[in-house]
């Protein structure tokens, strides 16, 4: 066991060991919600999707060595760091232990740096929003640089709003995924796919997901149908009701079906099944794409924080 500086309070640090770490995440991720600003931890669906949207849902034997925990003298968890695909880190940290983000980054840089394709450098990238001065600075302190890209967080509160009403175009109709359902998850995925440019979504992925997941609810994955009987849209919302709050992820329309405002139709349905559900507020992430950001605007959802990406290369 290595600490790679001495905090102001006692922490220990060790490699994640199984299902009672994961839960042990999730809680951190629920307890510090509302200690800290929208997006400086993740909220439970992206946690959640990173063990659940693969067969089975099982935790692969290689997250001891890509995911690692801080813990405090009583032994709660404060910290974790983990990627989310290769060659990147993502900090989850509760605000009172702001000092471990140098240890977090310093196993990070070791642990989780990918070759790169010259294959005369290792690198690593995270985000980090605007107004985190303090991890920006440190991140210059330790050689990273500033990335041209970056990405959105967007919240809305339901307070004494009233909501429009959804209305999808004239023979397009609404239903919700049949959770479990291997025929649904398929065109699920097949829509996916189609919508994200991808190859890699699969009806196993959703089968887990709508059958394991903590957060998942089936009244809460809502579907355009087209004439036709195809899947037009989704969008798929989570209801963290530790917190009362919405998450959307994901929001997407076939590309055959764009131009009806599908999507927005099912945002606004699941925002009223939110409210329904007691909900205070909803949060949605994007990056910088012009059309994504438009249409979340369109519907209410005002942009909280921008970040960007920063890079660590290690030649």
């Amino acid at each position: 066991m290595v600490c790679f500086m001495t905090p102001p309070l006692e922490v220990t640090d060790r490699p994640f060991e199984g299902d009672a770490d994961w839960q042990r995440v999730r809680r951190l991720l629920i307890e510090t919600r509302r200690l800290v600003p929208t997006g400086w931890n993740w909220e439970i669906r992206r946690w959640h999707g990173g063990r659940f949207h693969t067969a089975g849902g099982a935790i692969p034997p290689e997250w001891r060595d890509r995911i690692h925990l801080w813990e405090d003298a009583e032994g709660r968890l404060v910290g974790a760091a983990f990627p989310e695909g290769s060659g990147d880190v993502h900090l989850q940290l509760h605000p009172d232990y702001r000092a471990l983000q140098t240890s977090m980054f310093a196993w990070a840089e070791e642990a989780l740096a990918v070759p790169d394709a010259d294959g005369a450098s290792r690198s690593l990238e995270t985000f980090v929003f605007d107004y985190d001065t303090p991890r920006r600075r440190l991140l210059q302190e330790r050689g990273w640089a500033q990335q041209p890209w970056g990405g959105v967080t967007r919240r809305l509160r339901f307070g004494e709003w009233r909501l429009p009403a959804p209305e999808l175009d004239p023979g397009y109709r609404l239903r919700t995924i049949r959770a479990g359902d291997v025929e649904d998850c398929q065109r699920l995925a097949d829509l996916l796919n189609a919508a994200f440019n991808r190859t890699f979504h699969t009806a196993e992925e959703y089968v887990t997901f709508s059958t394991l997941a903590p957060s998942y609810r089936a009244d809460l994955d809502l579907l355009a149908i087209a004439p036709d009987g195809t899947f037009a849209a989704f969008v798929g919302v989570t209801f963290d009701d530790d917190n009362r709050l919405g998450i959307y992820e994901p929001v997407c329309t076939h590309p055959a079906h764009r131009r009806h405002g599908l999507a927005r139709s099912l945002m606004f349905e699941g925002l009223h099944r939110l409210k329904a559900l007691g909900a205070l507020d909803a949060v949605v992430d994007t990056g910088d794409d012009p059309a994504a950001n438009a249409l979340y605007e369109s519907v209410g959802f005002t942009e909280t924080y921008h970040g960007t990406g920063w890079k660590f290369t290690r030649r």
